[in-house]
């Protein structure tokens, strides 16, 4: 398994014949060079989402049309951008799995956070926030999406089991550096732990610094942009 950060929130993650684009942000995205969207997306065989604000959701649309595959996610959304925008979407809810082939699967998690889009009257909601537990070549890897610490991380570590967490940790919208390395510590048996959500703007922490210290004996990695983290 190959897990890629597109940048922010994003990754490309290579497993057997799956390429699986989560929460790929290409337009405005500050961390991803122009030069490198192509390579970012190619061969992509899924789209997940994690919620609908833009810095997840603004690429979403355009390249389910460009690369014709499926955007799987929370059903309230993904039924009414197949019913609207006439794509191919899997709309799933938490506590759910979806199998992707392959002994690929994708379950369905909590989190806590919004998920909205801007409209000329105001935010309006679009569907709800959540994780995925992805478990594919032996491995179970916690994407948290965008989420503070919840008590539900409790039984999600004790139940799924997962060895690899990528954690947003940025601050300010999600938990920060100490608190993804309490969350962690207290409710996980993480052997890998990959940051994300931060070094994007300024408001955002800059630096797994903290995380890392605060998980001994865990190989926090910080991602490059563009570099394949192997496991």
């Amino acid at each position: 398994m190959k897990i890629i950060w597109l940048g922010h929130a994003s990754f490309r993650i290579e497993t057997g014949d799956k390429v699986l684009l989560v929460d790929p942000w290409l337009t405005g995205n500050p961390m991803l060079p122009e030069d490198q969207h192509e390579a970012a997306v190619s061969g992509a065989t899924h789209l997940i989402l994690t919620h609908a604000h833009f810095d997840h959701v603004i690429d979403m649309l355009p390249l389910a049309r460009k690369l014709s595959v499926p955007i799987i996610g929370q059903y309230d959304l993904m039924s009414y951008w197949e019913e609207h925008e006439h794509l191919d979407t899997v709309g799933f809810n938490k506590g759910g799995t979806v199998d992707l082939g392959d002994g690929v699967t994708l379950t369905m998690v909590n989190a806590v956070h919004s998920s909205t889009f801007g409209s000329d009257a105001g935010p309006k909601a679009a569907g709800s926030e959540c994780g995925y537990i992805l478990r594919a070549e032996g491995r179970v890897v916690y994407i948290s999406g965008d989420t503070d610490i919840m008590a539900d991380m409790d039984w999600i570590g004790d139940y799924y089991k997962p060895d690899v967490g990528i954690l947003c940790a940025g601050g300010h919208f999600t938990m920060d550096m100490q608190g993804a390395a309490y969350a962690a510590k207290r409710y996980f048996d993480f052997k890998t732990v990959i940051p994300c959500h931060y070094r994007t703007f300024p408001i955002l922490e800059q630096s797994a610094e903290a995380l890392a210290k605060g998980l001994p004996g865990v190989d926090v990695i910080e991602p490059e942009i563009m570099q394949a983290i192997e496991l």
